[in-house]
């Protein structure tokens, strides 16, 4: 029988119960990962035999008999229970019924219809509601057969604080709940961070924390190097600093032309003066500002607001770039790469892109297409009734907005050239990766594992996936070493614990023989083709040993360790029933295993040193040896915060008034050790 639900009285509301309607396959969801491409796929076109197809079409009539002939949403699941499709309909039981027909599907629909064992039904008042809740429950279940927008990840903000005497700018992502002002969104924190610093060097804005400010006595790092005015200990009137807070706020305003002119009134009337001095700081303060313009390449004149979207196709591949235009400035462009079928075309792709984009972000006046998407009018009023007013989507055919999409689609052209061929690489790596190891078939996806820990304590596990597209960073995972039965600072104990419990989970969320089964319409395993572990033949038996306790039996194993003197280059493998080797120095193999070792290093230490980090935020910088109450206040007296402590180097260290050099390496070796 249909699962059907009536529409709640609101659409978030209804998103949160659909959420929690299928909580058992979120998990599974969340596991899923990106799309190899297409070329390594083709097994896939394959037809599903009638058996299934006969089958699935059965299940969809029965549900049929009930559906309601109203706007909303279906899914689709499989035997796991595990979503395979959402949909959403102006009136779902005629769309429900066209799935029964005989013929006129798609490859793609037609194995969809053969995995099909059972669905579930949801009205909403609108087909507008409808489609906002088929974009929030694709981004939540992450269904293999929809397009999917996979690097869906939040952009960050440039915030000017208020409720303060001295305003500060920073980095803001998420939701925008501080009190202040916001720009942006910034395409990357890069692009941000390196605006940021030129706003500073331009304006002397401090970036500092409330508190780090009102805890100074003297100025900081930032004030020497001409980064920060120093409103904290003084060095500049407040009436003074909030006015070049004023400025910064109407540079990013867009008023960005008014403040370089009066700057170089102000230059030019002090070189008058023979002010010479004040002159040269005006001269560096606008060389800041055009440095920051040099960086946003493109520069619209006559859109104020407005976000830029260009695709591009090829290879089976779909490229979408996105420019963020904030008052007449570019604030940066990123690539975007959606999970399709490879059948459809770039207006079916644009739609379902544009709803999973906007599901969790702020809506502009204006956005601005290459191409017209399907359901254009559905969509517009979806986003304006989301945003509560008017949105315009617009394909310029001329003018400067034409411009500005042709910059975009040039830019996504490009990005889906370097991913072709970063792709390509990547999968000759890996055939070569198989040949040299004797894998049975070329790895999706590998797993390597590392540790991390100082003399035991703060123990952490890590783990980090790679396939044919590279690093999957959405998959790292990584493991707090907490069994009794681990005994501290043994490095074999903590890789047993961390794969018994990784294939543990694996197998109670996704059992081996259910992946066999739907092999061919399950999308991407989560099970992993190839496991590395850092580490030498102990290494090696620890994790055959927890993989065997798991009952996994079949996964290659490979261990990788540090060659003689720790030399890069000369690393050891170790293989069950082959007696250990090396590889040419210059084999583009070994290449590939150190780097994904070193990823793994990399990773591991950044989690232990998080979690050092907050164990020391909550016991105190006493855990340090030689630590005590009164040094802990001198060290905080003078840096301010324990991030600053931790990326002091020795010499700062050892200028603290009662730390002498011998309690300095101490504090510095604390944060600076591990591996």
């Amino acid at each position: 029988m249909p699962r059907e639900k009536t529409a709640p009285d609101n659409l978030d509301q209804r998103i949160e119960e659909e959420e929690g309607l299928i909580g058992a396959s979120s998990g599974e969801a969340e596991d899923d990962e990106d799309e190899i491409l297409a070329e390594a796929v083709e097994e896939e076109d394959a037809e599903p035999e009638a058996g299934p197809l006969q089958r699935g079409r059965e299940v969809i009539r029965e549900f049929v008999k009930l559906a309601p002939e109203s706007p909303g949403c279906y899914r689709m699941l499989d035997t796991s229970g595990a979503v395979l499709y959402v949909g959403k309909a102006k009136n779902i039981r005629k769309r429900v019924t066209s799935y029964t027909r005989p013929e006129g599907h798609s490859r793609r629909i037609t194995r969809m219809i053969a995995a099909t064992v059972s669905m579930e039904l949801v009205t909403t008042s609108t087909e507008t509601e409808a489609l906002l809740l088929e974009a929030n429950l694709i981004k939540r279940f992450r269904p293999y057969y929809n397009v999917l927008l996979r690097d869906d990840k939040s952009f960050p903000y440039i915030l000017l604080t208020a409720g303060h005497p001295a305003p500060a700018i920073a980095k803001h992502r998420g939701a925008r709940n501080r009190p202040g002002d916001f720009f942006g969104p910034f395409a990357s924190a890069g692009s941000v961070n390196r605006t940021i610093t030129a706003l500073e060097r331009a304006f002397f804005l401090r970036s500092c924390s409330d508190s780090v400010y009102e805890s100074r006595t003297r100025p900081c790092l930032l004030f020497q190097i001409k980064r920060c005015s120093a409103p904290c200990t003084g060095e500049i009137a407040l009436d003074e600093y909030n006015r070049m807070v004023g400025e910064a706020r109407d540079f990013l305003s867009g008023k960005s032309t008014a403040v370089k002119d009066h700057l170089v009134r102000d230059m030019q009337t002090a070189s008058e003066a023979l002010d010479y001095e004040k002159a040269a700081v005006l001269r560096d303060r606008l060389a800041a500002l055009s440095a920051i313009q040099s960086h946003q390449g493109v520069h619209p004149r006559n859109t104020e607001e407005a976000d830029v979207f260009a695709a591009y196709q090829h290879g089976g591949i779909t490229c979408v770039q996105s420019f963020f235009v904030r008052g007449f400035q570019n604030w940066g462009n990123r690539a975007h790469f959606p999970r399709a079928d490879k059948s459809l075309g770039i207006e079916e792709i644009l739609g379902p892109f544009l709803a999973q984009f906007y599901a969790d972000k702020a809506i502009p006046k204006l956005i601005l297409l290459s191409h017209r998407p399907e359901e254009y009018d559905l969509l517009v009023e979806a986003l304006s009734e989301k945003a509560g007013r008017r949105i315009e989507i617009a394909v310029p055919q001329r003018g400067e907005k034409s411009e500005l999409i042709a910059h975009a689609l040039q830019n996504a052209r490009e990005a889906l050239e370097r991913r072709l061929a970063e792709s390509s690489s990547q999968l000759r790596l890996l055939k070569s990766l198989a040949e040299t190891f004797g894998l049975p078939a070329t790895p999706k996806r590998i797993e390597v594992y590392d540790n991390s820990h100082i003399m035991g304590t703060n123990a952490v596990g890590a783990m980090i996936v790679a396939g044919p597209e590279g690093f999957a960073k959405n998959q790292y995972r990584k493991f707090n070493i907490k069994s009794p039965d681990t005994k501290t600072g043994d490095d074999t104990g903590m890789m047993r614990e961390v794969l018994k419990r990784r294939f543990k989970r694996l197998l109670d969320e996704n059992p081996r023989e259910q992946q066999n089964e739907n092999a061919e319409t399950a999308g991407e395993t989560p099970w992993p083709d190839l496991v590395i572990v850092d580490g030498g033949l102990p290494q090696l038996n620890a994790a055959r040993e927890a993989m065997a306790e798991a009952g996994v039996s079949d996964v290659p194993l490979l261990a990788v360790a540090k060659g003689l003197d720790r030399d890069a280059g000369r690393e050891l493998f170790h293989i069950a029933g082959r007696e250990p080797f090396r590889l040419p120095p210059r084999d583009p193999v070994l290449y590939f295993v150190e780097r994904l070792r070193d990823e793994a290093h990399r990773f591991a230490i950044g989690s232990h040193r998080a979690r050092r980090s907050k164990d020391i935020g909550s016991t105190g910088l006493q855990e340090i040896p030689g630590v005590g109450p009164s040094r802990k206040r001198a060290l905080l007296h003078h840096f301010g915060t324990l991030q600053a402590i931790e990326q002091a180097s020795l010499s700062d260290l050892e200028s603290v008034p009662g730390i002498d050099s011998r309690l300095a390496k101490a504090v510095y070796d604390y944060f600076h050790a591990g591996g």
